[in-house]
């Protein structure tokens, strides 16, 4: 039984061919797929991830001219700045342009050479005239310039949702709402996302929050994603490269036929099937005909291959709107009790009318949270939850992260940072009695009358 797990775990760490990754170089990420013989660009450079397969998560590679990979040896893993000479300070050194004896040429010849990124570093290095009389700092920042440009490596990383967070908000931040990994992980404690609970999500972050709350369930319990538009966005989910038993909690529900289940509260059957029927209206005004009359004898054979094609279609495209209408109708019950656990909200809309209409789908003591890259919509949301009451501990928050250089003698703040991490509303539900006040309560809250002031004769 240990060793069936050990296996597991292996293979749960191993890269497998199919399997969604992370390529990594830097501080730059880029999802993928592993095919074989697929040619994959990043950081302009092409290269097949064939030989990665096999291998462990987390580890890196060196490209190949020819587009393979390979491990590292450990000549190349070696740091080029051992045993080096340095000076005491920069204050005699001009840059001039003049201190590198090597070219342009001179590199390009090298790399057709077939050096690798460390032993160009090292030609650099030693026809270099003034390194030795810098600063071992400088001579250090030096090196890692150097690194970022004739380095070749590439790690292969497991999409996480913190990774996956980093790579959408430093390559498309306007895809995720600017929406930064810390504020993520703030949304998700706020919502209290656990395995076995029953989520409504609404979001337009092309899938990075919705896979997120997945990633955190673990496959137990339900998701209920609320979509704008024709169709569900999941491109995000995509990338997390989740097992088959994940998308089955997974349900999707138009937000434009919300009000029909909320006004026919009454009726839950009857609800459910008025939305299901108005999405299959919708499909069958298509101006598709599957059946064609002819009068012609001469075409009969190719008008019967034309039919028998179109029959065929309007079968595929029926079957396709029966699996919707189940699929539908499987939301619209999960959403007619009304109990779910958890609402997370975070949108390029307005989220006032979203969340006003979302949160009557929760069970008391429930938490939801909103996010925001501005401040406003949020602010206009907390007064209307406070007038309209049902909420409690209502509080809106910004998040703020900087991250630390820390190296010997050079711990310092970074200097580059990102400006703002957006706004979260969060709160929690509670059950309301609208009961009529008694006499006696009438009483009490009425305001009493003045005493009378006792005037002293003197």
């Amino acid at each position: 039984m240990t060793d069936k797990q050990d296996d597991d775990d292996d293979a749960m760490h191993t890269i497998n061919e199919g399997d969604h990754v992370v390529l990594k170089r830097r501080d730059i990420f880029k999802a993928v797929q592993i095919q074989s013989r697929k040619k994959v660009v990043f950081e302009k450079q092409w290269f097949f991830l064939d030989n990665a397969v096999g291998h462990l998560y987390n580890t890196s590679f060196e490209i190949l001219p020819g587009g393979n990979l390979q491990l590292p040896t450990k000549k190349d893993t070696q740091s080029s700045n051992d045993a080096k000479e340095a000076g005491t300070d920069n204050r005699n050194i001009v840059d001039d342009g003049k201190s590198q004896k090597l070219t342009r040429d001179d590199i390009e010849t090298l790399k057709e050479q077939g050096l690798k990124g460390q032993e160009i570093i090292q030609q650099l290095i030693d026809n270099s005239s003034t390194f030795r009389d810098k600063t071992e700092f400088a001579q250090d920042k030096y090196i890692k310039k150097k690194k970022k440009k004739y380095e070749s490596t590439v790690t292969i990383l497991k999409p996480t949702c913190r990774i996956l967070a980093l790579m959408y908000h430093g390559r498309e931040p306007g895809k995720i709402c600017h929406l930064r990994y810390d504020t993520l992980a703030q949304m998700l404690t706020l919502a209290n996302i656990h395995a076995g609970s029953k989520v409504l999500v609404f979001e337009t972050c092309a899938g990075l929050v919705l896979g997120a709350v997945m990633e955190r369930m673990g496959g137990y319990g339900s998701v209920i994603q609320m979509y704008p538009g024709g169709g569900p966005v999941r491109a995000g989910v995509e990338s997390f490269g989740f097992p088959t038993h994940f998308h089955d909690t997974l349900h999707d529900f138009p937000i434009c036929h919300v009000n029909a289940l909320l006004a026919d509260a009454t009726q839950p059957d009857v609800a459910a099937q008025k939305t299901t029927t108005q999405l299959e209206t919708q499909e069958r005004d298509s101006p598709e005909d599957p059946r064609m009359v002819t009068n012609e004898s001469s075409e009969q054979s190719l008008q019967n291959e034309l039919q028998r094609a179109k029959e065929a279609k309007a079968e595929l495209k029926r079957v396709r709107q029966e699996e919707k209408r189940k699929r539908l109708a499987a939301a619209a019950a999960q959403l007619q009790g009304r109990n779910a656990d958890g609402l997370v909200i975070a949108s390029r809309f307005h989220p006032c009318p979203t969340l006003m209409g979302l949160i009557r789908f929760l069970a008391p003591s429930r938490p939801f949270v909103v996010y925001s890259q501005y401040k406003e919509p949020l602010v206009e949301c907390f007064t209307k939850l406070k007038e309209q009451g049902g909420t409690v501990n209502l509080r809106l928050t910004d998040t703020w992260l900087r991250h630390y250089q820390v190296l010997p003698n050079r711990t310092h703040p970074v200097l580059l940072m990102s400006g703002g991490g957006g706004y979260l509303l969060s709160g929690i539900t509670v059950a309301m009695e609208r009961s009529a006040p008694t006499a006696s309560s009438t009483k009490i809250l009425e305001e009493p009358a003045p005493k009378r002031q006792k005037i002293t004769e003197s």
